[in-house]
């Protein structure tokens, strides 16, 4: 029996409600970190994605505003609206968002978490959160390790090895998480000094301020290991402004954005932690979308074990994959 014909029977014989209802599109809601951010809008345009191949499904966009106060609030009008079948966030704040998600599932929707895991601890990534459908998430701890490792092997053989730290925003768990790894790390080694930590925000502006302060007390440096590659594009006009040759330092960004790849080739960055947000939010997407019919579906999804690009995207390994394409701009 074609679609066309079937339709034409269900008007026919004069459908229940709930039958009628079957039709109806599937709405998702994304609660975007902010949707100012290059990494957040990837992740809309994989959302956007998914919608458009499964067919009848809508899709709206929520501004968190890197401020996990408005982003609770967003999910509690969500519940009280009852417009929506789904809720994928990239939060804000991993533990604070919990409650405000558990009332989401308990009031019937669906919820998958992108980028992080929500609850009490970054490191697990099964759910955490009562009734939460799935995380689409790495490890963050392994991706700050392999980048930490990396600034371990450029610094052998040089004592003192000066290294300035760029993070995103200690206030964030998922932030002071990667810091500590970093620190952990780092601090196995007798020759590495970090001489210093400036707070990003994930903000080339924000960088390059952060940046020329820490030049001014530390004009001789040999790393930069930073958690976001939009960091290093603040450190890189920072260096320019100050005189210093930037390619003698070791500049480790993450995140894998078209930016950064670029300058990889080039010579001028020097390598950077995979980042999958088109891919996290594609696959969070989709989960939603087949849950809401009914399919089990995963609840981890790891895009790392799914991309063909290694944890460390470096110049060796782009120039043995000429035809990579970043997730994002950047």
């Amino acid at each position: 029996m074609t679609r066309k014909l079937l339709a034409a029977l269900l008007v026919a014989t004069a459908l229940s409600p709930a039958a009628a209802l079957a039709d109806d599109p599937i709405r998702l809601a994304f609660l975007a970190a902010s949707s100012q951010n290059g990494y957040n809008d990837a992740t809309w345009q994989g959302v956007q994605a998914a919608a458009k191949e499964a067919g009848n499904v809508e899709v709206e966009i929520f501004d968190g505003e890197f401020n996990a106060a408005v982003q609770y609030a967003q999910v509690e009008d969500i519940i009280a609206g009852g417009r929506f079948d789904g809720i994928i966030v990239a939060p804000n704040d991993t533990v604070g968002i919990a409650t405000a998600l558990e009332e989401a599932t308990e009031a019937g929707l669906l919820v998958a978490s992108v980028l992080f895991p929500v609850g009490p601890d970054l490191t697990v990534m099964t759910p955490q959160v009562k009734g939460l459908t799935t995380t689409v998430a790495s490890n963050p701890v392994i991706g700050a390790t392999a980048g930490a490792e990396e600034v371990v092997t450029f610094c052998e053989g040089k004592d003192p090895c000066k290294v300035v730290i760029m993070i995103g925003q200690l206030q964030f768990p998922f932030d002071n998480l990667r810091y500590q790894t970093f620190q952990t790390v780092l601090g196995q080694h007798a020759n590495i000094k970090v001489v210093a930590t400036g707070e990003g925000s994930y903000s080339p502006d924000a960088s390059l301020t952060a940046f020329q302060d820490i030049l001014q007390a530390n004009p001789e440096i040999d790393v930069v290991l930073s958690n976001a590659d939009q960091h290093l594009l603040g450190v890189e006009i920072a260096l320019k402004d100050a005189g210093i040759p930037i390619e003698p330092i070791y500049l480790i960004g993450g995140g894998l954005n078209a930016i950064t790849v670029d300058k990889i080739r080039e010579g001028l960055f020097d390598a950077t932690a995979s980042g999958y947000p088109f891919s996290e939010g594609f696959y969070a997407a989709d989960a939603l979308i087949r849950a809401k019919q009914g399919e089990t579906v995963p609840n981890w999804i790891d895009p790392a074990t799914l991309a063909k690009n290694p944890p460390i995207v470096t110049k060796e390994w782009l120039d043995a994959n000429p035809d990579f394409v970043a997730e994002w701009e950047g």
